[in-house]
């Protein structure tokens, strides 16, 4: 209207170009609500035809607005660049009809799927568009649909961003309450293991350090002693299958079972040995539980020991060095029902230390992704012998932090040492 009556060619290619993009930009935006409603709807296997239907019907809009150009079918525009309606113009809002059309149809056919608010916005952005098409049919000198479609849009999209923002709020409160449960199961695990030290004040015999710090809230590592009477210390080191919540209570199983039927006083291959037939029992995720299981008797410094699966221990004799024990290695806790471990023992003389540990520690990784490895750790722990099990602890834990540097941890890191003074009395 505004260039009506101003004749020239710049004026027409100007005018006829901005015309052509108007029907094509509403063409795609009706077919960008249909792709929407296709979206919430989920229709399943019918989705793919559906928007086949869409995308040709869209073809069809822009080659018909194509050849108009040169058949002049729906519109043209006179040597005064004054706009005129041809017979077949009402043919140029078919292909809008029949998209809307097909919206209208999902938009009733999936309604159960769809929020009632956003349903009414898309409602509006279906209808005004096609009341605005009524419209323009007797008013020629405007294009209603544009404005139609624009503030409908302005309308859905206001909805959209409502409806996310209370989503995004609801997430937002959801993901509190479960940092809350999470940080609660991180100290319920926690204080589920022996946190306390020393640990026996009143015993001089022996002298015990562990720690566990979880690649996640909830870890499935574990470590465990307790006096089974009073000459005789269980000791364990443990790391279930997988990461999170489920290790978490697999490893709250394991643990209560190995204590249990080691505080009656089973050796140590009877008790992975029966615990494994208990955990095989309705095991239906296929976790396990690689497991070292040891029982010190405290009079006479004799070590029995059995491993199911679990990293390889480091012993340090009195007046040697820490080596590591390549101890027979039985089948995983969890994996087969009826699998048998055998047992070993080790003479502790007075004055010697363990270091037992899951594979968190040798497995840290750097940034490069190499492993921090049993021959680094071994390192560390020579370089450590002398000292106390907590100060041992500690440098093992600040090796692998100066190893890993800013990589992410992967794996739990869990360690234990003990120290063997001997009976009181004992010269070391």
């Amino acid at each position: 209207m505004l260039v009506s009556a101003h004749p020239g060619k710049v004026v027409s290619g100007l005018i006829q170009t901005a015309t052509f993009v108007e029907f094509t930009v509403s063409g795609f935006m009706i077919y960008l609500l249909a792709l929407l409603i296709l979206f919430l709807a989920n229709p399943g296997k019918r989705a793919k035809v559906i928007n086949y239907i869409f995308l040709f019907l869209l073809a069809g809009h822009v080659i018909g607005l194509i050849a108009n150009i040169f058949s002049k079918f729906y519109y043209y525009f006179d040597e005064m660049n004054i706009y005129h309606r041809n017979p077949g113009y009402v043919l140029s809002n078919t292909i809008h009809i029949l998209m809307l059309g097909q919206s209208i149809y999902l938009l009733i056919r999936y309604k159960s799927k769809i929020d009632k608010r956003l349903a009414s916005a898309l409602w509006l952005y279906l209808l005004l568009p096609l009341v605005a098409i009524g419209i323009q049919a007797f008013i020629e000198e405007l294009q209603f649909i544009i404005l139609a479609t624009v503030i409908s849009a302005a309308y859905l999209y206001y909805v959209i961003i409502r409806i996310q923002i209370e989503r995004y709020q609801k997430q937002q409160l959801e993901k509190d309450r479960i940092d809350n449960e999470l940080t609660m199961a991180t100290r319920i695990q926690a204080e589920t293991l022996p946190n306390i030290f020393p640990a026996f004040p009143e015993r001089d015999d022996f002298n015990i350090y562990a720690s566990m710090n979880p690649a996640k809230e909830v870890g499935g590592d574990f470590y465990d002693f307790f006096l089974i009477d009073e000459n005789h210390l269980g000791i364990v080191m443990a790391d279930v299958s997988g990461k999170g919540i489920p290790a978490a209570l697999f490893m709250m199983v394991s643990k209560i079972l190995i204590q249990n039927i080691a505080m009656m006083g089973n050796d140590p291959a009877e008790v992975l040995k029966f615990v494994n037939n208990q955990l095989c029992t309705n095991n239906h995720e296929d976790m396990f539980v690689t497991v070292w299981y040891g029982c010190l008797d405290l009079s006479t410094g004799v070590l029995k020991a059995a491993n199911a699966g679990h990293e390889y221990p480091f012993l340090k004799k009195s007046g040697g060095s820490f080596e590591m024990i390549k101890d027979k290695h039985g089948l995983v806790i969890g994996g087969m029902e009826g699998a048998v471990y055998k047992e070993y023992e080790l003479l502790m003389d007075p004055g010697p230390k363990l270091f037992i540990y899951t594979d968190g520690v040798p497995e840290a990784t750097d940034a490069a992704e190499e492993l921090f490895g049993t021959e680094r750790l071994l390192y560390a722990l020579r370089g450590a012998e002398n000292e106390t099990p907590k100060a041992i602890i500690e440098r093992i834990d600040s090796s692998v932090k100066d190893f890993v540097k800013e990589a992410p941890q992967f794996d739990d890191l869990t360690m234990l040492c003990l120290e063997y003074v001997g009976p009181k009395g004992t010269d070391a």
